[in-house]
C-alpha cells in the first residue's frame, strides 16, 4: 500500500504571495500519510543574497500550540548557517537539509497569534548530536544526555539477568532537561520490559504462535540489525536503526519481520514548559511471503516503562488527554496523549508524555495502562484482529516529551496541537 499525499492546498493572496495551508490527508490502513514535520512549501525571490530580505509569517492558530516543527523550501541565496530573527530581535536556529529544505522549531504560539520572521545569519547556535558509542547511539544536545538506543544485548545493567532476556534496539535511558531519567529497564518484576520498545505480544505466522514480548516463554524475540545513518544538526539529529522479530518457535529460527526506526530528537527551547522532544517513526514490514496475523490482545505494540521508584498504585501518576488520572479508568480507552510520571531525585516530579499522530492505524489509538506497575501500551490490537501483510508496511508515529514537574493538561494539548493540527505559513521577499 503506498503513502497517499494531497494536493498542495496553495492560493495566492492579493499581495501575490502563494500560500499553503495543510490539511491531514485520509487515513490509509498500515500506512502514514500525515506529515511528521508540517511540511511547507513557498515560491519566493531567488535575488542575490538577502540583499532584499526574506520573511516568513506563520498564521494565527485557532488553539495554543508549543514545539511546533516547520520545514519549508529555502530561499537559494541563503547562506549554509542561516537563523530566522523575530520582532523581539531573538534568533531562531534553521537547519539546512537536502533539496535546499530548511526547517525550525516555534517553542510556543498562542491562539490568535501571528508570527512573523526575517532571514538572518546564524551566529552560535546548539546542536544535536548523535554519536556511536559501545553498546549504544547517544543523542546530546549541546553535550547534555537526552536518550540512548541500546545496540549491545549483551550489556546487562545486573549480573542476575537470565540470558534469555538479552535484548537490544530500544531506547534506555531517556532524560529530562534537568537530568532525570524518565525511563527505567529490565525490572526485578517484569524483566522483558524496557525504555521504549515496539513487540507485537498474541500472534500468528506459519501455523504458529511467537511472542515477541514476554521473552521468557523463548517463542519470539527482537534482535538489532543496525543503524542504516544518523545526523546531527542545530535543529535537529537522529538515526535510523533496523531490528528483526523472530519466530523461535519455528524448527530453525525464522524472521517474521522486518523494522526500521528513524529517531528524531529536536531542541526546543523557549517554551512555557521545559522539554525534551523526539518524534519515533516505526515501520514494520513482512520478513516472508507469510503475513504476521495479531488477533485481538490487550497489550504489546508500542511499550513504555518508567522508573523501578514508581512501581505501586500510589508512585505512578497518569493524565490522558481525556482527562483522566485514574489508571484504572484509563485502561482499554482510546487517547490522543497520555502522560505518566513520577517522583525522582530531589523530591521533584518528572515523566513522560506520549502523542499518537491523528493518521495512525485505529487513531486514536487503545491503551493499557498497568493499575501497579509503571508501563503503558498502546495497544491498536485492542480493537480486534488485524494482520500485517506482505507488501503493505504497517506504519505508526508517535512524539514523546520529557519534562521536569507535572504539566498541565492544557501544556499538554498545546504539545499535541504542536504535533497534530495544520499550519499555515506564506514565504516571500520583503
Amino acid at each position: 500500500m503506498a503513502f497517499a499525499s494531497g494536493g498542495d492546498g496553495s492560493g495566492i493572496d492579493k499581495a501575490g504571495v502563494r500560500v499553503f495551508s495543510f490539511l491531514p490527508a485520509p487515513q490509509k490502513i498500515f500506512t502514514m500519510s500525515f506529515p511528521s514535520r508540517l511540511l511547507l512549501c513557498a515560491a519566493v525571490c531567488t535575488s542575490s543574497a538577502f540583499a532584499k530580505p526574506y520573511r516568513i509569517t506563520v498564521a494565527p492558530p485557532a488553539q495554543d500550540r508549543f514545539a511546533t516543527v516547520v520545514t519549508f523550501d529555502l530561499p537559494s541565496a541563503a547562506p549554509k548557517s542561516a537563523a530566522l530573527r523575530d520582532a523581539s530581535g531573538t534568533s531562531l536556529a534553521v537547519q539546512t537539509g537536502t533539496g535546499g529544505i530548511g526547517s525550525f522549531v516555534i517553542a510556543e504560539q498562542r491562539a490568535g497569534e501571528t508570527l512573523t520572521y526575517v532571514f538572518d545569519e546564524a551566529s552560535k547556535v546548539s546542536h544535536v548530536t548523535v554519536t556511536n558509542e559501545p553498546g549504544r547511539m547517544h543523542v546530546a544536545i549541546d553535550g547534555a544526555a537526552v536518550l540512548d538506543y541500546r545496540t549491545d544485548k549483551d550489556a546487562l545493567p545486573r549480573s542476575d539477568i537470565d540470558s534469555k532476556y538479552k535484548r537490544a534496539g530500544y531506547l534506555h535511558p531517556l532524560l529530562t532537561p534537568a537530568g532525570k531519567i524518565v525511563s527505567g529497564d529490565y525490572p526485578s518484576n517484569h524483566i522483558h520490559h524496557h525504555g521504549i520498545w515496539s513487540p507485537w505480544t498474541k500472534t500468528q505466522f506459519q501455523g504458529r504462535k511467537p511472542d515477541f514480548w514476554n521473552m521468557q516463554d523463548r517463542t519470539g524475540t527482537v534482535e538489532f540489525a543496525g543503524i542504516d545513518r544518523t545526523w546531527n544538526g542545530p535543529v535537529h539529529g537522529g538515526f535510523v536503526s533496523r531490528q528483526r522479530m523472530i519466530d523461535l518457535s519455528a524448527p530453525t529460527p525464522v524472521a517474521a519481520l522486518n523494522e526500521t526506526w528513524e529517531v528524531t530528537v529536536y531542541d526546543v527551547r523557549g517554551a512555557p514548559l521545559p522539554m525534551r522532544v523526539f518524534d519515533l517513526a516505526i515501520t514494520q514490514t513482512c520478513a516472508t511471503s507469510d503475513p504476521l496475523v495479531l488477533p485481538q490482545y490487550h497489550y504489546g505494540g508500542l511499550g513504555y516503562r518508567g522508573r523501578d521508584e514508581w512501581n505501586g498504585k500510589a508512585n505512578f501518576t497518569v493524565l490522558t488527554s481525556e482527562g483522566e488520572t485514574d489508571r484504572v479508568k484509563a485502561n482499554a480507552t482510546r487517547l490522543r496523549w497520555i502522560f505518566a510520571g513520577g517522583a525522582v531525585e530531589g523530591n521533584a516530579q518528572a515523566g513522560v508524555a506520549v502523542f499518537d499522530r491523528p493518521d495512525n492505524f485505529r487513531a486514536p489509538q487503545p491503551v493499557r495502562v498497568h493499575p501497579e506497575m509503571p508501563y503503558w501500551s498502546i495497544t491498536p490490537s485492542q480493537l480486534g484482529d488485524w494482520a500485517i501483510e506482505p507488501g503493505q508496511p504497517y506504519v505508526a508515529h508517535y512524539r514523546f516529551i520529557a519534562v521536569d514537574g507535572v504539566p498541565t493538561r492544557a501544556q499538554l494539548e498545546a504539545c499535541w496541537n504542536g504535533y497534530a493540527t495544520p499550519v499555515k505559513v506564506t514565504v516571500g521577499s520583503m
